[in-house]
């Protein structure tokens, strides 16, 4: 039997697993995401996919710090992997910690496989995320994809690895995801057929392609496809980072000049950035700021029966 509190963060679906989860020891998040990717891969895909999760969902797994500091430990994971970070997965685990009592307005530590986050509560919905460090790796990576001809992106870190494009190769907009969803996928099969990394083998998972904003507010819109191929319906906390990341190297924006980054379907978060002072950080590292909002949509307890032949989700 589970405990979970389900929200969305600007359309994005998360799952908090309160109570339940498989014990994968301790030591650090890093090791113990390790061992939830390659020994519980039925478990924690049963929790974000059909017929138990929904397309785009995001678990977060609560677990015990190493940090005192920090509230909660979280590792996160989708329908195709643990990832790293994830921006309005922690937005989404704010709001859920402020609805359960367990945080109240003001600013408060995370930690994450990657590295501490801090969270900064303003009401009930808004956070504020300050992300770890994010930088550029690459800049004018040119690829030649079947199908769609030359594209041109940055490989850049925002607590995952991503390729940003720009200027995307088919429009930006909500009536165009199927296309945009088949050329990301076409994109990144096109980087691993290369043999195409980030930094220490950084595995690219995340596309993401820019277009026009479509309100007189935005800075662009994007489209971001996930992993799991499914397109984030928020504007991607962690891709917002990489892009900052971008948007500082290429002196496109100031530190602490707040711009609104549009998703897909019209929602956004606003964005800004520091230069990073930490000890060995990457050249060039931005400590990004994302804000954003996630409401509390269900409270519940999951079974998942043992005869029930789909209880490790639909896999086609």
């Amino acid at each position: 039997m589970l405990t979970l509190v389900d929200s969305h963060t600007e359309g994005e679906p998360t799952r908090v697993i309160l109570e339940g989860g498989p014990d994968l020891g301790s030591g650090p998040l890093s090791e113990r995401a390790t061992r939830l990717a390659t020994e519980h891969k039925d478990f924690y895909r049963s929790l974000v996919v059909e017929p138990y999760g929904q397309e785009a969902m995001v678990g977060a797994l609560l677990v015990e710090p190493t940090d005192a500091s920090c509230v909660t430990g979280v590792i996160y994971f989708d329908a195709a992997a643990v990832i790293g970070m994830c921006g309005h997965g922690t937005i989404g685990l704010a709001a859920t910690l402020a609805h359960l009592g367990k945080i109240g307005v003001g600013t408060h530590k995370i930690e994450t496989p990657v590295g501490i986050v801090e969270v900064t509560l303003t009401d009930q919905n808004t956070v504020t995320v300050q992300n770890i460090d994010s930088y550029r790796f690459k800049k004018g990576v040119e690829l030649g994809v079947k199908g769609v001809g030359k594209v041109v992106g940055d490989i850049a870190y925002g607590g995952n690895w991503f390729f940003l494009v720009d200027n995307s190769p088919t429009p930006v907009l909500p009536n165009n995801i199927r296309t945009l969803t088949e050329v990301g996928i076409q994109v990144r099969n096109t980087l691993y057929a290369h043999g195409i990394e980030g930094e220490h083998g950084g595995i690219i998972d995340h596309i993401v392609f820019f277009g026009p904003a479509l309100t007189d507010k935005g800075h662009s819109r994007n489209f971001v496809l996930c992993p799991d191929d499914a397109y984030d319906r928020s504007p991607c906390g962690t891709g917002s980072s990489a892009r900052l990341a971008c948007l500082a190297a290429d002196q496109r924006l100031a530190p602490g000049e707040d711009i609104y980054q549009e998703s897909t379907i019209g929602s956004g978060y606003t964005l800004s950035y520091q230069y990073s002072t930490a000890e060995n950080a990457p050249v060039g590292a931005v400590v990004p700021s994302i804000t954003g909002q996630a409401f509390i949509t269900r409270e519940a307890k999951m079974m998942l029966n043992p005869t029930d032949p789909l209880r490790h989700g639909v896999s086609l």
